[in-house]
């Protein structure tokens, strides 16, 4: 059986900040647009996340989000050589796998999530390699684009902290967005919300399809305490009917 991420407002009333929260509009023509800020102080705007944990040192400015998993220029060449660098040196050491165990922990506390979950996207996202870099420029731990990161208050995505804390928050706004539905939030967190919105469920995306199994396969090991071992075979499917 699944396990529903039940929807949570963290800071509740007392927080006064906005730039903390997380707000989410309803736009005309169906999509979703998330921000920081409510859009145009409207009725229309909802917050999905309250929080006053994990604030940027300075004030942020107004970031957004549009929902979708738009690709952003990658990092320049200078810094792809030094991080192609270091992604090889950590692809070999093989503690990499427990050595963010505390901030996967702070992150799972801070958001109520369970450890398992984040560790599950992690494993799928960049096998805890704090320097992943995808081809779109989706980078860190759990494979932060420019845009999300910015939303989530991540100023440096190959810092592990910031990126697995940033990660877990978007996985939060998420779990708000779908109910606690845990299929729908790997979904959205693979393809973009309004992928989700857009086709009422789990997209026809062969990628997103198989992106949805393996993290629950992970998070079903994880949260039996038998994490996957470097290069196995990937085990059968549990019984997941995706919609």
């Amino acid at each position: 059986m699944l396990v529903a991420l039940a929807a949570v407002a963290l800071g509740g009333a007392a927080s006064r900040s906005a730039r903390a929260d997380i707000f989410m509009t309803h736009r005309a023509d169906g999509t979703v647009h998330l921000s920081n800020v409510p859009t145009h102080r409207t009725r229309s705007s909802v917050v999905v996340l309250r929080t006053t944990e994990h604030r940027p040192a300075q004030a942020s400015p107004v970031v957004s989000y549009d929902g979708s998993q738009t690709p952003i220029t990658p990092i320049t060449q200078l810094q792809s050589a030094q991080i192609r660098s270091l992604y090889a040196a950590a692809a070999r050491d093989r503690e990499r796998y427990h050595r963010f165990d505390d901030y996967i922990r702070e992150a799972s506390q801070l958001y109520q999530l369970p450890e398992a979950f984040v560790r599950a996207v992690i494993k799928q996202e960049s096998d805890f390699n704090p320097y992943s870099v995808s081809v779109s420029g989706a980078s860190g731990l759990m494979q932060l684009m420019p845009s999300t990161a910015a939303s989530m208050s991540v100023r440096d995505v190959f810092d592990p902290r910031q990126n697995v804390l940033g990660g877990t928050r978007f996985l939060r706004v998420l779990a708000n967005m779908f109910n606690g539905d845990l299929v729908l939030t790997v979904a959205a967190y693979n393809a973009g919300p309004n992928a989700v919105i857009r086709h009422a469920g789990v997209p026809p995306y062969e990628q997103t399809q198989n992106y949805v199994r393996q993290v629950l396969r992970y998070y079903y090991q994880f949260r039996a305490d038998a994490p996957p071992v470097a290069n196995a075979p990937p085990p059968g499917p549990p019984s997941i009917t995706i919609r």
